[in-house]
């Protein structure tokens, strides 16, 4: 077993009193090198000892169990899955199959904490007050392309007749539209979807492409008052030292945590 014990901190998010949010820093964990310290993620080759200490003293922390803390195996697509009564009547093996693929998590069950890994991708945590539901979205660059943060609002409208006008987003720590330089293979997936790239690009050396401006525009299309959406404006390749970032520390590194639980 490994010694000690995780303390996580946490970026805490001011959203609405039934509601906590937040995204996990590097600090206060147990995991080593470039999972050092905070990591929950088992899919990105941390120690699953560090990573099941890690995850515990999270949940210690948010005053839920193990079952009630719920990540998916994300893979870059747009599926979206909601957790609720029959997410807890499967058997292990079954849950783990229904997170698999999955890059966003919508649930409006009390003391269940959803949540999305990244480390220079954008996480967007959204929160209907009229129906007290929520949502968690990975949007890393294909995701953005393909609007997984659009399809998040059509999702929860469908399910809960939630309102875009009330809804409220967070954009959490991701790569900027500085440090993201990306080749014209993926400048030109964006122009083929049909981005005004005058917007959300600048052509430098290379294009450089603002992924958490495009994801706000989007929440925008999608119905949201600007006054709705919340941008942290940090930027992990620079601050690295407080979160992960896989284009500083590769892609054999931690993750960063954003969650949000209705209380």
């Amino acid at each position: 077993m490994i010694a000690g014990t995780a303390h996580p901190q946490l970026y805490v998010y001011k959203l609405d009193k039934r509601v906590m949010a937040f995204s996990s820093t590097r600090k206060g964990g147990i995991s080593k090198n470039n999972y050092g310290e905070f990591n929950i993620n088992p899919y990105c080759g941390d120690s699953m000892e560090a990573v099941a200490s890690n995850r515990s003293a999270l949940c210690d922390m948010l005053g839920v169990d193990d079952e009630h803390l719920v990540l998916p195996h994300q893979t870059h697509g747009t599926e979206i899955r909601k957790i609720d009564g029959d997410y807890f009547s499967l058997t292990a093996k079954c849950r783990q199959d229904f997170l698999y693929g999955v890059d966003a998590l919508m649930t409006d069950m009390p003391q269940l904490c959803i949540g999305v890994s990244t480390a220079d991708c954008i996480p967007i945590l959204l929160y209907d007050p009229e129906h007290n539901a929520c949502c968690a979205v990975h949007a890393g660059w294909r995701g953005t392309v393909a609007r997984i943060v659009v399809k998040a609002v059509a999702r929860m409208k469908e399910v809960w007749g939630t309102s875009a006008e009330t809804l409220q987003a967070i954009v959490g720590p991701g790569i900027s539209l500085k440090n993201f330089e990306v080749g014209d293979e993926v400048y030109n997936e964006f122009v083929d979807a049909g981005f005004d790239m005058s917007v959300i690009a600048e052509r430098r050396s290379k294009w450089h492409i603002d992924l958490p401006h495009c994801n706000e525009l989007q929440l925008m299309t999608a119905g949201l008052k600007a006054s709705n959406i919340q941008n942290t404006g940090i930027c992990t390749y620079d601050s690295v030292d407080l979160y992960f970032s896989a284009r500083r520390l590769g892609i054999q590194s931690g993750r960063i945590f954003s969650g949000i639980m209705i209380l």
